[in-house]
């Protein structure tokens, strides 16, 4: 019987816990070296080893990680629902937390007394940041007419516009955004956060009521009930005497709130492609690319902390690259700049954007051959060669092709976020984080490389189009390199008509 899926790479990967872990050092079998790092190799033997089951931490590092962001808090408040019938719930609720979690840190970073720090970057990264979550949000609630609205419950708050009489929004009572300091520059920040909305939300039947003005006069989302803005700041996380402990778990804290919210988005592209939607599949996965883009944004904010102060904290909180004299981490430590992977949810959302591969078969209408025969790539390079000769007679299959561009798009984004965490943790902590000293350890620079240097997540994309170009490279009706050939024609002909009558026009002055 033949397999609906795509083939899995690491099959052939499954012996891997029996390979003799002293084997697995780049000291005994030397290394590939990358094209896009010529001086750091990549060692044959992590190349070919299961990446999931390298870059599994030690059970005490997850939970201390875990209990470090106060996990267990959040995810009680992700997990409880609220509105039964509101089907959306569990993936919008985590994403108005972490935009809460933003205004916090907006909040500590307008009040922080050091004055060395780098505070308009902070607080333009912030900006950044918040904006691209407000945009996220008014993606993930277009056309979600059940989310519970109302106006009642709130503070008024007077917009003048210029010209016309003044209208009247109402506030959240419990967002941070609504008690920033009155300071010039943070009003001025929250006037423009709260212009974002009313543009983001236009899309959304309804808006937040974080004090917009809402000049459409939309429903409110009955924001502090779903958001719960005072228990989401009870989930902070500050040790005395280290003012960047609340920044790294406030960052780390946004990271698994979006990551809750990609791994909803996922559940559900996979539900749309089963029941044949690949147009409404195809959107959810753009959103989850874009969530990855959000997550790398998030991380960026660590290259904005104090060296000094961050060092001091690392040290403390024991993120170290090497094991400790006389505790033996095993084969599985990973170097504390792969901090990341102790995120039970990353490595769970990761693994989920590769198994999309398992969805093309359902998408494109075609079983896989169980064999590795080429079917599958077939049917899609003949979906990419006709979905544009279609008649009024044949259904239309683009949004198929929709889906499959979109996977490949998440597919990038995951990529992009590792390799760029990679240097992150170089720019952060230094380049020893890709140095181990001890047999046992894998440096946190090989763990990460290992992800974006995995083969292709979907195979028959990859050959399907592959070979679609060399069918265009081939075709005798096609001349290569004719657009170019013509555009410089186009320039030399522009420029010799210049310079006649450039030579024209000096001759009549001399006359």
């Amino acid at each position: 019987m033949e397999s609906n899926q795509e083939a899995d790479p690491r099959k052939s990967r499954e012996g891997y816990r029996d390979v003799d872990p002293y084997k697995l050092s780049a000291r005994n079998c030397g290394g590939v070296h990358c094209a896009l790092f010529p001086g750091t190799p990549v060692e044959i033997s992590l190349a070919n080893c299961d990446i999931e089951a390298l870059v599994q931490p030690s059970p005490d590092e997850v939970e201390s990680y875990e209990l470090y962001l106060h996990l267990p808090e959040l995810r009680w408040l992700w997990h409880t629902p609220l509105c039964p019938n509101w089907s959306m719930e569990g993936i919008v609720k985590p994403a108005l937390h972490s935009l809460e979690m933003v205004f916090r840190l907006t909040s500590s970073m307008l009040q922080d007394a050091r004055p060395y720090i780098a505070r308009d970057e902070w607080l333009r990264k912030l900006e950044s940041l918040a904006i691209m979550e407000i945009e996220l949000v008014s993606h993930l609630v277009e056309g979600d007419k059940k989310a519970p609205t109302t106006a009642a419950g709130s503070m008024p708050s007077a917009w003048q516009t210029a010209g016309a009489r003044s209208s009247v929004s109402r506030t959240s009572q419990d967002s941070l955004l609504s008690k920033w300091p009155n300071w010039k520059g943070a009003q001025n920040l929250r006037m423009r956060l709260l212009y974002a909305i009313e543009c983001h939300m236009l899309r959304a039947p309804f808006t937040l009521g974080l004090g917009e003005p809402n000049l459409a006069g939309k429903p409110l989302l009955e924001y502090d009930r779903i958001c719960t803005p005072l228990q989401v700041f009870a989930c902070r996380q500050a040790a005395p005497g280290h003012p960047e402990d609340h920044t790294l778990s406030t960052v780390h804290q946004i990271l698994e709130s979006w990551l809750m919210v990609a791994q909803g988005l996922l559940k559900a592209i996979e539900e749309r492609v089963k029941a044949g939607d690949s147009e409404g599949a195809a959107r959810k996965c753009w959103i989850v690319e874009k969530v990855w883009k959000l997550l790398l944004a998030t991380m960026d904010l660590l290259q904005v902390m104090d060296p000094d102060d961050f060092m001091r904290l690392k040290h403390e909180l024991a993120i170290n690259t090497k094991p400790q004299v006389g505790i033996n981490h095993g084969f599985e430590h990973i170097g504390g700049g792969a901090y990341c992977l102790r995120s039970t949810m990353l490595r769970e959302v990761t693994r989920a954007c590769k198994e999309l591969r398992h969805l093309v078969p359902k998408a494109v209408g075609v079983e896989a051959d169980p064999k590795g025969g080429p079917r599958l790539q077939e049917a899609i390079m003949g979906l990419f060669q006709t979905h544009g000769m279609e008649t009024s007679g044949t259904p239309s299959r683009s949004g198929v092709i929709h889906l499959l561009q979109s996977f490949q798009a998440v597919e990038v984004s995951v990529r992009q976020f590792y390799f760029s965490y990679q240097q992150l943790v170089v720019a952060v902590m230094g380049s020893g984080e890709y140095k181990v000293d001890v047999q046992t350890e894998i440096s946190a620079a090989e763990a990460l490389s290992q992800f974006y240097f995995e083969p292709p997540y979907f195979p028959s994309l990859d050959g399907a189009k592959t070979f679609l170009g060399s069918y265009w490279h081939n075709s005798p009706d096609l001349e290569e390199g004719v657009i170019m050939r013509e555009l410089a024609a186009a320039k030399t002909s522009s420029t010799q008509n210049g310079y006649h009558k450039d030579h024209h026009t000096q001759g009549s002055l001399h006359l």
